[in-house]
């Protein structure tokens, strides 16, 4: 007996039980809201998992605060994803992470045009600093998500603020013009991450430009600038928790993306200073259609986390990646990174010994 079936025999004799029992209710009417509501509702979601093997040089295998070798299956991303567009121009979302128990957006947004020249949304969610940090992991080739400077720079994972997630808290204009060949988004936020209240009375100011001179390619700028709050201490500067200090970045780069196949390739050049420290790296990542439905994919990530102090760290990815169906893909990824944050006997230290991954993941999208 098939699923479809054995679902409709137990619906069946649920039904059958309960009318033994009590007369059959009246048929109630369906309210018309009810209906429009449910017609309105759209649900996505996806979930990431799978395995991990990783050498870190420069450790005694005896060593008690990190392990030479390590591996893992993991669990990653299952997000669940619920968007509402209560009218042609008012639309609503709510994104949350089941695996970390977190929710990673709600907000809504409104169109004041009647073309997409100008919107505003309000809530948390993604801020508009890099390239990177706008795309969903669904879409981003290294199985590590963002490159080394995105991650840190975006507040993905900078020691000074925590794990934010690439999002955070507040107001943002945005729109395109001219065939959508010019794009902008102005934001103001809180500059504290994910579901906090602001740590100063200070806020972030956001800006990104997009120009697409062809539907494949787009030049991207973006910056920000504002005073962050530190959470914890870093050893990538002098800034120590509970301090208010410059936070400013920069970015600019370009993306192409054939619209006949999977074939990409994304540069971006990225800068940051917090307080007095800067900042710096670029990253160039590329993906190769080999055959139906396989890819090569390839990246190389440069790193500064402190230009003065030589906190430089180089990056290399290279991989394939199997679509099995629609946006599902498996994906195999060998990764090397020259330096890395390590505990040692006197505490984290930032240090040049190479570190070598094997990484695969299965990808599962339901549209």
């Amino acid at each position: 007996m098939g699923f479809k079936s054995t679902l409709t025999t137990m619906l069946l004799c649920l039904a059958g039980i309960g009318t033994m029992n009590a007369q059959a209710p009246k048929e109630q009417k369906v309210p018309d809201w009810a209906k429009d509501l449910a017609e309105r509702v759209q649900i996505d979601g996806y979930a990431q998992a799978g395995f991990t093997y990783q050498h870190t040089g420069g450790l005694a295998d005896n060593d008690e605060l990190n392990k030479r070798d390590y591996n893992t299956f993991e669990m990653k991303r299952v997000f669940l994803v619920v968007g509402a567009p209560i009218t042609d121009r008012w639309f609503a979302m709510f994104m949350h992470d089941f695996n970390g128990g977190v929710v990673h957006e709600y907000w809504t947004s409104y169109r004041f045009t009647n073309n997409k020249a100008f919107s505003a949304k309000i809530g948390q969610f993604k801020h508009a600093y890099t390239i990177e940090n706008n795309m969903s992991p669904t879409e981003l080739e290294a199985i590590d998500v963002c490159s080394e400077g995105v991650t840190y720079l975006a507040g993905c994972n900078d020691p000074l603020m925590g794990v934010q997630y690439g999002r955070d808290l507040g107001l943002e204009f945005f729109g395109e013009s001219n065939d959508s060949k010019f794009a902008y988004k102005a934001a103001i936020m809180n500059g504290q991450g994910i579901n906090k209240k602001d740590g100063n009375n200070e806020k972030d100011f956001i800006g990104h430009l997009e120009f697409r001179p062809t539907k494949e390619l787009n030049i991207v700028a973006t910056g920000q600038i504002g005073r962050g709050h530190a959470i914890n201490g870093s050893i990538y500067n002098n800034i120590t928790a509970g301090q208010d200090y410059k936070r400013n970045r920069w970015s600019a780069g370009l993306q192409y993306k054939s619209q006949d196949s999977h074939l990409s390739l994304r540069a971006e050049y990225l800068e940051g200073r917090d307080d007095d420290v800067t900042s710096r790296g670029a990253y160039l990542t590329g993906v190769l259609p080999v055959a139906p439905k396989l890819d090569l994919v390839g990246s190389y990530d440069f790193f500064n986390y402190n230009v003065k102090e030589h906190m430089d760290q180089h990056k290399a990815i290279f991989g394939l990646q199997y679509w099995f169906y629609k946006r599902c893909r498996i994906q195999l990824q060998y990764v090397y990174k020259s330096a890395s944050l390590q505990n040692t006997p006197t505490g984290r230290e930032f240090t040049h010994n190479a570190n070598h991954a094997i990484m695969c993941q299965m990808q599962v999208r339901i549209k």
